[in-house]
Parts: structure tokens; C-alpha cells; sequence
């Protein structure tokens, strides 16, 4: 086969990116009746790049604020565009939040607001609850990133330690007119976690909240303690009459980047070959995904090869060593470790908002000569993954995948190339 494993799998996360970005799908879904006023807020990855769609779409007044993460700007005329830290809130979010506070209170029945929400928006709309520090959150966030903990059970304990999200945003709205559209970054797409859920009702409770900070024993300061033990940490549930007036809109989701890459793949004479949105340890996840290459370059199952195998979802890393590297970067090393230089398999994981975890890559790309490559180096990809090492394995290797901030958020994105199946050996017969 003529096509170059490596361009396609750079070309197949570039259709990921754009299948998921603002320009694309966010205009369809805006109000049919654009004249008037309204009110744009917004937080996330994305934010910025969503407020210039409105910008450009919307025909009457337009003011307001959004969120994004330091580097993920975009010049916008009317909006204003503020930058603040992620994954682990700072001083900048906890301004902005109480700002977009103040810009919604005291709103009429005839107002109306934009919601522009995208993946990384717990962190960046940081507003913490009555008798809570930002220097608590920020313990507690750092402390939940490194236990291992998936995204729902993160946003459980945020929501629970927030003034703005679990549908608080939407209590303050009240009684104007909410739109939220929004950038799944989560698998399963539920509203409720998609950067906290802070315009929907949340089913989870305080106590559940409690309960996940004792699982992955996380000490908390005896204020967070009494805060979520109190009635007053709920969250506004489902069902709240103060929700009539929110209305939830997704826009954009992993599934939908998927499609349009098998779209891609097909075009290329590959079949795909999706597994969804998928969770748990990256290094597991990558071990799955190696006995899938297996089995399909062995026995022509579950498709034959030349084929594309993809996933996306949020993959988790429990810390244990001292290296550098994100999620993506973990799931590749390991698959790297799995598949320890299998001919005619390449694979490529990447993070479409262009930041791998907190490093400057938007992940890596693996060949059937990566393990080689590295152990002629003196680097052992088992020792490497048992430090956490992803970044420096691949760095090494000139390896990495630098994208810059994409502005958009459909979370991770992994592909895995195989070229084709060794010829089946023909069984004897006896003479």
C-alpha cells in the first residue's frame, strides 16, 4: 500500500480537531431570532473561539465575558476574552467567575444569555463555596489529578465545592432566558459533567462528594469538611423550577470527530474500526488496544488488516513516578511496552485541545521501529512508564506532536494504524 502511515495518522487528528471545532458546528444551533440584546458568557478551551462565532453571527447588541485557558485566546471585538489557569485553578479564574456573577445578577424575564461552555471550564470558572479558599481547591485539585480519580468523580467534588457550578450559574440567571451550548469533552456526554454542569440540574450529592475524597484518601481541611456535610453544599437538583428557563444544547462530541475520521479512513483503503469513548488507567486502555493490533494481524479479527482502529474518552493517570507526560503520552509508551516493535503497526494519541495534561505537546505518535529506537538510546519503555515518562521517551525520540492550542475540546483522540496481516501460513496434508 502506497500511503504513508505517519501523514495519515497526522491527517486523521487534524480531521478529529476541525470536525469538533467552534467555526464548524456551533452557527446551526444559535437562536433563529438573532436581533436584540444579548448577554454572552463562557468558560473552557474553547471559549474563546465560540465567542467569535457569536460575534460574527449574532445581528443585535452584543456584550460579554469568557474564560479560556492561558494561550487558547482568540481576538474577539465585543467579548471580552480573559485567560486563567487549567487543570488546577488560579487568582484570574476566581476574578472572572465573580465578574460573570455580577454580569447575570439581576436579569428580567425579557434577557437573555449565551453560554459558550467546553472542556476545562471547572477549572477556569473557579468559584469556591462559602468558608472555602482558592488555595483549598487548588490542594484538592491537584491532589484529585494525580489519585487516579475519572472525570465525573473530579467534577462530583468540584460542583460540591463551587458558588457557580452544579446549575448555580442558571439559579443566578433566573428568571432570563439561558442557552448553553456546549463542547463534550466527557465520556458519555452527560450535561451534569461537562465542565461541572454549572446551568443543568446535578444528581449527585455531598455525600458522594465525601465519599470520593475518602477513596483515594485525600486529606481536606476541616472547612471543606463542615461545608459538605452542611445542606447548604447541594447542588440544584433536576426537576428545580428555576431550570425552566435554561435550555442545554450539545454541539459538539468525541463520537462526531470519530465519524468523520472513519470517513477519512475509508477514503484511504483502510477500514475502521471504532471502540467509542473510552475510560480507565491509560496504560490498561493501551494494553487493550494492543491485543486488539494483535488479534487482527494474527487471525483477521474482529476486520482484517489494512485497517484503522479508533477510540476516544478520558483516560486516567495514577502517579507514581517523577516523569513528564500527559495522558496520551502514557497510553502510547504503553503500547509502545505491549507491542515491542510489531511490524506494520504505527499509532498516534493526542489531546484535540493540543495540550497533553500540562506539557507543551498535543501528544505523540508511535512506529514499529519506536521501540528499537529507544532501547538504542539506553531507554527501556517499561522503566519509562513505571516514571510516568511518556514526554521524555517520546521527546527523545523526536516523537512528539506539537499543535499549539487548537481552541476546541472533544478530549482525547487515538488512531492505530496496521498496514497489513502476514500471509497465512497453508497447513500441510498428509501424503
Amino acid at each position: 500500500m502506497s500511503v504513508d502511515p505517519q501523514h495519515l495518522l497526522h491527517q486523521l487528528f487534524a480531521t478529529a480537531i476541525d470536525a469538533a471545532h467552534p467555526r464548524q458546528v456551533l452557527e446551526p444551533y444559535l437562536p433563529i431570532d438573532r436581533s436584540g440584546r444579548v448577554i454572552v458568557i463562557g468558560a473552557g478551551k474553547a471559549a474563546a473561539a465560540m465567542a467569535q462565532v457569536v460575534e460574527s453571527a449574532w445581528q443585535g447588541e452584543v456584550t460579554g465575558l469568557v474564560v479560556t485557558r492561558y494561550g487558547h485566546g482568540a481576538p474577539c471585538k465585543k467579548i471580552e476574552v480573559v485567560e486563567a489557569a487549567h487543570p488546577v485553578p488560579d487568582a484570574a479564574g476566581l476574578a472572572v467567575a465573580k465578574r460573570v456573577l455580577e454580569l447575570i445578577s439581576n436579569l428580567g424575564e425579557d434577557d437573555r444569555v449565551i453560554f459558550l461552555l467546553s472542556g476545562g471550564g471547572s477549572a477556569l470558572l473557579a468559584l469556591p463555596a462559602k468558608g472555602i479558599t482558592l488555595a483549598d481547591k487548588q490542594a484538592i485539585n491537584k491532589a484529585l489529578l494525580k489519585s487516579g480519580a475519572t472525570i465525573a468523580e473530579m467534577n462530583c467534588v468540584r460542583k460540591h465545592l463551587s458558588a457557580i457550578k452544579g446549575g448555580r450559574l442558571a439559579k443566578a440567571c433566573w428568571p432570563a432566558t439561558v442557552y448553553t451550548y456546549a463542547i463534550s469533552d466527557v465520556p458519555g456526554d452527560q450535561a451534569t459533567v461537562i465542565a461541572s454542569g454549572p446551568t443543568v440540574g446535578d444528581p449527585s450529592t455531598s455525600q458522594q462528594a465525601l465519599a470520593i475524597l475518602k477513596r483515594y484518601q485525600i486529606e481536606v481541611p476541616a472547612s471543606v469538611r463542615n461545608w459538605l456535610q452542611s445542606p447548604e453544599s447541594e447542588t440544584v437538583k433536576p426537576g428545580d423550577p428555576i431550570l425552566t428557563r435554561s435550555h442545554f444544547q450539545l454541539i459538539a462530541r468525541p463520537q462526531q470527530s470519530l465519524e468523520a475520521v472513519a470517513v477519512k479512513v475509508r477514503k484511504a483503503g483502510f477500514s475502521p474500526l471504532i471502540l467509542g469513548d473510552l475510560e480507565g488507567e491509560a496504560r490498561d486502555v493501551a494494553k487493550v488496544h494492543a491485543g486488539i493490533a494483535r488479534q487482527i494481524i494474527q487471525h483477521g479479527q474482529p476486520l482484517s488488516a489494512p485497517c484503522v482502529i479508533l477510540s476516544a474518552g478520558e483516560t486516567t493517570v495514577t502517579v507514581r513516578g517523577n516523569g513528564r507526560g500527559g495522558r496520551n503520552a502514557e497510553f502510547l509508551l504503553s503500547l509502545t511496552d505491549s507491542l515491542k516493535g510489531l511490524p506494520g503497526v504505527y499509532a498516534l494519541a493526542g489531546d484535540t485541545d493540543g495540550i497533553d495534561g500540562s506539557e507543551d505537546n498535543a501528544g505523540a505518535i508511535m512506529t514499529p521501529d519506536s521501540y528499537g529506537r529507544a532501547e538504542a538510546l539506553g531507554l527501556s519503555a517499561s522503566d519509562e512508564l513505571d516514571n510516568n515518562n511518556g514526554y521524555g521517551y517520546f521527546a527523545a525520540l523526536d516523537d512528539l506532536i506539537i499543535t499549539e492550542p487548537t481552541r476546541t475540546n472533544v478530549n482525547d483522540f487515538r488512531a492505530i494504524v496496521i498496514l497489513e496481516s502476514p500471509e497465512k501460513e497453508c497447513p500441510e496434508h498428509d501424503a
